[in-house]
């Protein structure tokens, strides 16, 4: 058997366009002790070619049962990384089906040589899951590619001692004995990179703010850290959704884990940072607002194909320079002329809107990317500008996107072509001169 063709060139080997899924059911044990991890997923899925072979990613994990519409399958076989399965008769274009795969194995991040490792990671006393952008396959089987966003139904068991945060809305927590069962809902559509589970020894508490937010914090809790970094969280999600619209979920867990870690983990309504983040210093804050700000343009918006990230990370970095104007900090036009100086000190051989897949986390995508959406703000002004945001995510709540579409969308709401613009700043390696609102 060989996998169907139609991976991202971003992530080669990583999904396939044959089919959907709509939904994941996902059933998980995990031991602490022995980093043990058994789990039964239900994917619910519709064909979108016919197809004598449906191929799930799956890393490390060994299957152990497969079914199809609750029947035995003809073959199915594991191997580097996919999970192939050939039905007992063909899959017809626009047939829905069910597969069931039971599974067991220590988990461990998917590697990549060009990437780095992702996925379900331990940690000195618990785990954490950062999937961005290959790692689903290391806890669960899926279609893994963004375009494939699906709802989630995830119930994951652990040792009582320890609180379990899954990305979605909390349903029910049942303990039995030494165990305890959480169960969460995610009712809105999601990438498989954006899944995500993190267990620990955690202190809970909500958080009064315009949409509920929960923070999930290390015992003993550090009341001090939490503030002065995350403190104004309540009124940087209310200044964000004047500028962006309606926040996209239900809620906003923030977790802090008891490691430090190099960089904050993005998850749809869910954020995971490192005790070190606990400080009252820009370069934290700028980052609790840099994945805020993800819910709305990564999560809610998502992209197509990983050659567009600036449409994630742009976004993000320029509600940082946002909130550092909105919070009495350097204005938005400070930061832009700090950050084009040193743009404009290095190498000019990148281009923001296909990065390759080596460079799509480089920080110039990040910076020249915000500095894309600060030219499109002097150009066409504020009014224009903010609704150009709001419009673009209340369209395409729930669903996937380009470049392409989002010029189109930008020229739309101005009435006027903005292409020139957009090509000049993400399809030149020259770095243009500094935009000026």
């Amino acid at each position: 058997m060989s996998a169907p063709a139609g991976s991202d060139p971003y992530v080669p080997g990583h999904g396939s366009a044959s089919y959907a899924v709509e939904h994941y059911d996902l059933d998980l044990g995990y031991k602490l002790v022995g980093n043990r991890l058994e789990g039964e997923a239900h994917l619910w899925c519709r064909a979108l070619t016919a197809l004598d072979t449906i191929a799930l990613d799956l890393h490390v994990l060994r299957p152990s049962r497969v079914t199809l519409d609750d029947r035995a399958v003809a073959k199915y076989q594991h191997r580097n990384g996919k999970l192939l399965i050939r039905p007992a008769s063909p899959i017809s274009a626009g047939q829905r089906f069910r597969v069931r795969v039971k599974y067991a194995g220590s988990p461990k991040p998917v590697p990549s040589k060009v990437l780095g490792p992702a996925g379900w990671e331990e940690l000195v006393d618990g785990v954490i899951v950062a999937s961005q952008p290959h790692g689903a396959p290391s806890w669960f089987p899926c279609n893994d590619r963004p375009d494939d966003k699906a709802t989630y139904s995830i119930a994951v068991t652990a040792p009582s001692d320890y609180h379990v945060a899954v990305t979605g809305e909390p349903v029910t927590s049942r303990r039995s004995g030494s165990t305890t069962t959480w169960v969460y809902e995610q009712q809105h559509p999601m990438a498989t990179y954006l899944a995500s589970v993190q267990i620990g020894q955690y202190d809970v508490a909500e958080v009064d703010a315009v949409v509920p937010i929960t923070r999930v914090t290390p015992r003993p809790a550090d009341e001090a850290g939490y503030d002065a970094a995350f403190g104004e969280q309540p009124k940087m999600l209310e200044f964000f959704e004047s500028r962006f619209g309606p926040y996209p979920f239900p809620s906003y867990t923030c977790v802090i884990t008891d490691d430090d870690l190099e960089i904050p983990l993005e998850s749809q309504g869910l954020s995971t940072f490192g005790r070190n983040f606990m400080v009252a210093d820009w370069e934290a804050i700028r980052l609790v607002a840099h994945e805020l700000s993800h819910q709305w343009f990564g999560n809610a918006v998502t992209l197509r194909a990983w050659h567009d990230i600036w449409l994630h990370e742009g976004f993000a970095c320029y509600a940082e320079w946002l909130w550092s104007e909105e919070s009495g900090s350097d204005t938005v036009q400070e930061r832009a002329a700090k950050h084009h100086a040193r743009l404009a000190k290095l190498d000019q051989d990148l281009l923001v809107g296909d990065p390759g897949p080596a460079l799509m986390f480089d920080d110039r995508v990040y910076k020249r990317g915000a500095l894309t959406l600060h030219a499109l703000r002097a150009d066409v002004g504020d009014d224009d500008f903010f609704e150009i945001l709001r419009a673009w995510v209340a369209t395409h709540s729930g669903g996937t996107v380009t470049t392409s579409m989002f010029i189109e969308h930008a020229s739309a709401v101005c009435g006027r072509d903005l292409t020139l613009l957009f090509t000049e700043w993400l399809y030149h390696p020259e770095l243009p001169g500094l935009p000026v609102v």
